[in-house]
């Protein structure tokens, strides 16, 4: 009877405990375009919380004509930026979007809001939407 009390309040604890999401995004810094550009960049840290790796094929948003993921790096002195196809986040690690590294280029802006929208796919299926408000 003395070990049903642990049991007990185990299975309610397990119960009530706040599944992980398992695509997070944090720290996103998005500026507004500048008036006369028509593409700003956006930067965040992607945590994948499962135990699978994450493919990201794709981003959309309904704010921007195009979303690009690109990678910039230092070759003989000089940055170049290249884009990326897809990104592989694997099991429990943290893929850094950084200024002089992995960005989103946002091109052409379709609305005129004080927010934006952002939306990772895997393949067909959309595993996180992330909305904030631009960095002023």
């Amino acid at each position: 009877m003395r070990f049903a009390l642990p049991l007990v309040v185990g299975c309610l604890l397990a119960a009530c405990s706040v599944e992980k999401t398992p695509l997070v995004a944090t720290d996103v810094d998005i500026s507004r375009p500048i008036p006369g550009m028509q593409m700003t960049a956006a930067y965040f840290n992607l945590t994948n919380n499962t135990t699978q790796a994450i493919r990201i094929t794709r981003v959309t948003s309904p704010d921007f004509e195009s979303v690009e993921m690109h990678e910039s790096v230092l070759e003989d002195g000089m940055t170049r930026m290249y884009a990326l196809g897809d990104l592989t986040i694997l099991a429990g690690k943290t893929v850094d979007f950084e200024p002089g590294g992995k960005h989103l280029m946002l091109i052409r802006p379709v609305t005129d809001v004080d927010s934006v929208r952002l939306e990772f796919h895997a393949g067909k299926a959309v595993v996180l939407t992330v909305a904030v408000p631009y960095k002023e």
